[in-house]
């Protein structure tokens, strides 16, 4: 094992944040029970946050973000793992205040650390990262609130993202009749590709009246949106569905009556994946590395190396990013 790495290190200089491809040592890293030989990573939209300082995300710079990581482990002093198991971590403080997976060596607590789930390749298990296991969260919680194909069509909301994505592909390997709503139409044939039966545009899930409840059409409901599209899928459940929210791209706040809630039974399911409980974690791991794996895990993903970071990441903050991207932790530097 080399002495030094290479990492995207995000600095603060002077009131703004810069990220750069370094060259660091092992013992820069932080301390934990394992470290861990960076395979792949991939992009989400808190790493963006966290590489312009975004202070509910990330505090302390210096700072490595990355909230997924799968490898490889070269050292442990914990019992649960050992020299060259694969493993895979997401969620819990990793790319947060504790430096993440943009690098070719991560340190962490054992706690955090899931063993690779058998069915997954490490880049498969990292197409999914993140926003996978939350869609998968998301189907988990509407299954579990009664959803069954039967019961009607299912919406997904901010459908082109990484959630959004993943959600469409899962729920149609499942068989449930998926509506996909995005405000790129250049993205709607990928969204078919990737089993959506049909998708409708971002101003469909908006709405300006002001009638409390409205026409019945969603079993279910993957929101990664938030704001308005909120409202909308609110008034627009079906009677006893439920709504998976994860999201806030399009505004942490909303107005809505008890209405929903009351006279529908609609059930607001609260989604997180940072500080899901292991159990539940390895649950959903393993649902995701045999029935629920997309079929279209191929189409989900592009490839960058630490090089493209800078790009990727304003991509992902202006929301022009399609399906995942996975971090190979390699440098031309």
């Amino acid at each position: 094992m080399e002495s030094t790495f290479l990492a995207y290190q995000v600095k603060k200089i002077d009131d703004k944040f810069v990220g750069k491809v370094e060259r660091l040592k092992i013992s820069d890293l932080p301390e934990g029970d394992v470290l861990i030989e960076v395979a792949y990573s991939s992009l989400n939209y808190k790493d963006g946050l966290s590489a312009i300082g975004n202070p509910g995300v990330t505090r302390k710079y210096p700072h490595i973000p990355g909230i997924d990581a799968a490898g490889v482990v070269t050292e442990s002093t914990s019992s649960k793992f050992k020299p060259g198991d694969e493993v895979v971590i997401t969620g819990y403080d990793l790319g947060m205040d504790t430096d993440g997976g943009f690098a070719q060596y991560c340190r962490i607590k054992a706690d955090w650390i899931v063993p690779l789930p058998k069915g997954l390749s490490l880049k498969e298990v990292m197409i999914l990262g993140t926003a996978g296991f939350t869609a998968a969260l998301c189907v988990n919680h509407l299954i579990h609130n009664g959803l069954s194909p039967e019961k009607g069509p299912v919406l997904v909301t901010g459908a082109s993202g990484g959630v959004g994505s993943v959600a469409i592909s899962i729920l149609a390997k499942l068989g449930y009749n998926v509506f996909a709503s995005s405000g790129k139409k250049d993205q709607y044939d990928f969204l078919k590709k990737i089993g959506a039966r049909e998708v409708i545009s971002r101003e469909d899930t908006q709405t300006d009246s002001n009638r409390p409840l409205l026409k019945e059409q969603w079993a279910g409901v993957v929101e990664t949106v938030g704001g308005k599209t909120m409202e909308y899928v609110l008034r627009t459940t079906k009677y006893m569905g439920g709504v998976a929210s994860c999201g806030l791209v399009g505004g942490a706040g909303f107005t809505t009556t008890v209405l929903p809630f009351i006279l529908r039974g609609v059930a607001l399911l609260g989604v997180d994946s940072v500080q899901c409980p292991m159990d539940l974690r390895l649950k959903i791991w393993d649902k995701l590395s045999s029935e629920w794996k997309p079929d279209t895990l191929d189409l989900l993903a592009s490839m960058i190396d630490l090089d493209g970071l800078d790009t990727a990441i304003k991509e992902i903050l202006a929301g022009k990013i399609k399906g995942r991207t996975l971090v190979e932790p390699k440098s031309s530097m």
